[in-house]
């Protein structure tokens, strides 16, 4: 046995109680490398052995924070400075559209950087020989038996004072274990040449099995999973139609369900003389006005219809709905002008139902009535 190096001295114990005793007694008496072996957690174990909380969890921390402020960072980059996006109102800074993929990117970075801490920095992969692996000492606290591991890399390592000390605590079963020679030999190092290969086997492998599989396997009949049907799609073209297009243009005369046809298109005078607001005014209807203008209108026209825009030139401001001339408008002609746009300001239909442009025109009556009220309203 002259030729092995040893790695430690082993005990066993029987029940919980003496392997937390014998761990208490061990961390007093001043020994810094040594393990214990259990078949299943001791609560207790860690305070008997005196650990100190292990680093793993501020790498989890750094990663996790560099996660979170890098993707703050980029998406108030992305929104604010690299393709500013209004919609509706929405600040550059939308953190609550944010807080989603912060989380998934804090998670991720996290956890993914973590498990490689772990399995690189302190479990040092790919090496995966360890000295006590089949050993009788290991199958048996893997089992139903408690054991203690001294290691000879301990400052206060004497293998008769050790052995002596296993005697005093109780231990049975005192073994020392070796280092492999052969082991000891061997580099396990991450770039080592075995591993890459085998590393280069399984990406060629998997690679070329998902290609098979997505490419090749997935379209094999009768799996065309509907990729080929009896239809036609946008700009198609069709045999079955004279004209060869497969789009067809609405039969004349037709209305969509439940849409009735605009009649005063392109006639805002007539629209201005010939329509009138349907909805009564009350709380619920204001409410639903505010939500809308604030939505569609206020981007433009500004929270109070001052025309303040707040995109920032990117349009010409519009007039202000205070004006004299706005103000003598019917609901009708505003109406029409929410409806069908008017210069630069595109139409609203289709973002907005019937009845919301109407809610949209009794709120702005009211903005216009608290910025020009009249001297009855002060009474």
């Amino acid at each position: 046995m002259s030729d092995k190096i040893l790695y430690s001295y082993t005990g066993l114990f029987d029940t919980p109680d003496e392997i937390i005793h014998a761990a208490g007694k061990t961390a007093d008496e001043g020994y810094k490398k040594f393990d214990i072996n259990t078949p299943y957690p001791v609560h207790g174990m860690d305070d008997a052995m005196k650990l100190k909380p292990s680093r793993l969890g501020y790498f989890a921390l750094v990663f996790g924070l560099s996660g979170t402020f890098a993707t703050v960072l980029l998406m108030t980059w992305m929104t604010a400075f690299d393709y500013p996006i209004v919609i509706g109102g929405k600040p550059f800074f939308a953190f609550p559209a944010f807080v989603p993929i912060i989380f998934e990117v804090t998670v991720l970075a996290a956890s993914v950087a973590t498990v490689l801490t772990m399995l690189f920095v302190f479990f040092k992969f790919p090496n995966n020989s360890h000295p006590l692996h089949d050993t009788d000492y290991m199958k048996a606290v893997t089992s139903e038996k408690y054991g203690i591991s001294i290691q000879a890399e301990d400052e206060l390592f004497n293998e008769e004072k050790v052995k002596n000390f296993l005697q005093a605590l109780g231990a049975k079963n005192i073994t020392p274990v070796y280092f492999d020679n052969e082991e000891l030999n061997v580099k396990h190092a991450v770039f080592e040449p075995k591993f890459i290969s085998l590393l280069a086997v399984v990406f060629i492998l998997v690679s070329g099995a998902t290609y098979i599989t997505l490419n090749k396997l997935m379209f094999i009949t009768p799996f065309n999973w509907m990729m080929e049907q009896s239809k036609t799609i946008v700009q198609e073209s069709n045999v079955l139609f004279a004209d060869g297009f497969g789009m067809r243009n609405p039969v004349a005369g037709t209305v969509p369900r439940d849409q009735i046809p605009y009649k005063y298109k392109g006639d805002p005078e007539g629209a201005g003389e010939n329509l009138a607001n349907p909805l009564i005014p009350s709380k619920e209807v204001f409410a639903l006005g505010e939500v809308k203008y604030n939505t569609y209108c206020s981007p433009c026209h500004g929270f109070h219809a001052e025309g303040d825009s707040r995109l920032r030139g990117q349009f010409p401001n519009p007039p202000s709905m205070h004006s004299e001339k706005v103000r003598n408008w019917s609901d009708g002609r505003l109406f029409h002008v929410i409806t069908e746009g008017q210069n630069i300001m595109p139409a609203y239909s289709s973002q907005l139902s019937r009845e919301e442009r109407w809610a949209v025109v009794l709120y702005i009556r009211a903005l216009q009535r608290s910025l020009n009220a009249k001297e009855s309203d002060l009474q």
